[in-house]
């Protein structure tokens, strides 16, 4: 397996990690296989949070079998407060049956609001530095899904990695990337397969190990198979083929003006409506098969695609030219 080390954090870590959304669909003993599947194909970093329903349970009791010291572990907290990630974080070491964690990261840190909260003197940088002292956490990272506030991140120099979407759709941080690389910050892939959009995970996975500025990718893992198609890419590495690179395009262009990269550029939206969430939480749905949490999520919203006036105003907004009224009109009738 090919390894790359993950930024200031020394942590020589498998250009494949797992990631640890669907595993929430599996029971006891297929996590424990898939687990055990992937330290025998040389994966060797696991990423989960504490907001995805039992995934951090069933991997604790994976780990328990297949042994904590073959693995990197990072969790992520969706806490901006003192106490709000302390309490969070104490369950995340129950549930991983851990003593310490390899990496804690700031989930999806979208709003400059939370961003301020985190870095207030009573927010959540403050407790997760003093557990970094105690050896509880070794190692702070941040995910967003916004390049402005991810660029911002970056700057403040308090984060060993980032966590970002990349795929052959989602482009838009490859300078965020190259300054994290120059400040020696580990860089994660969420998304790969851009939330299952396209089906060519192989290809998808390759794209994203030649950008020499990137770590590891982590998918997400429900079935043997997958385990094994993802591990091939880091243990027989090689570069895509000018045809491969074309079958890629089409899928891009196949899905046109019905992809959302997650810009944020639609925002504000007239009535508050988190647009980009909406369909991420749509893709969750479909394509990923996360039914119940995607709709105790898109539900959770004060307001959510439903309560769209079609007031137009984030169209002319969208970089993309996505007919965005008419996929919340989708959202709404998918979800609910």
């Amino acid at each position: 397996m090919e390894k790359r080390i993950l930024g200031r954090t020394g942590y020589e870590v498998s250009v494949i990690g797992f990631g640890g959304i669907p595993i929430q669909n599996v029971d006891k003993d297929t996590a424990i296989k898939l687990v055990e599947e992937a330290h025998k194909q040389g994966i060797n970093f696991i990423d989960t949070a504490r907001s995805y329903n039992d995934s951090e349970k069933l991997l604790g009791q994976a780990l328990e079998v297949v042994g904590r010291e073959k693995f990197y572990i990072a969790t992520k907290s969706m806490q901006r407060t003192y106490d709000g990630v302390l309490k969070d974080l104490e369950i995340s070491l129950k549930n991983l049956k851990v003593d310490s964690l390899d990496l804690y990261q700031f989930h999806n840190v979208s709003k400059e609001s939370e961003m301020e909260t985190i870095f207030s003197e009573n927010g959540a940088l403050k407790a997760v530095k003093e557990m970094k002292e105690k050896g509880i956490i070794k190692e702070i990272g941040v995910t967003s899904h916004s390049v402005d506030l991810l660029n911002k991140l970056i700057d403040t120099n308090e984060f060993s990695t980032i966590q970002f979407p990349y795929n052959i759709v989602e482009n838009q941080a490859e300078e965020a990337f190259k300054k994290a690389k120059e400040k020696n910050i580990g860089i994660l892939i969420m998304k790969p397969l851009a939330g299952g959009a396209i089906p060519k995970g192989e290809l998808c996975l390759r794209y994203i190990m030649e950008n020499e500025n990137i770590t590891l990718a982590i998918p997400g893992m429900d079935t043997i198979e997958q385990v094994k198609e993802n591990a091939g890419v880091g243990n027989n590495p090689r570069p895509l083929a000018e045809e491969e690179i074309k079958e890629l395009q089409n899928y891009v262009e196949e899905l046109g003006t019905q992809f959302c990269r997650r810009c944020g550029y639609c925002a504000p939206c007239s009535v508050g409506i988190d647009i980009p969430t909406n369909f991420l939480m749509e893709g969750y749905y479909t394509r990923y098969d996360l039914k119940d949490w995607a709709l105790s999520r898109y539900n959770g919203m004060e307001v959510n695609a439903k309560d769209c006036i079609e007031c137009g105003d984030c169209e002319p907004r969208c970089p993309y030219d996505l007919p965005i009224i008419e996929m919340l009109k989708n959202v709404a009738k998918v979800l609910g």
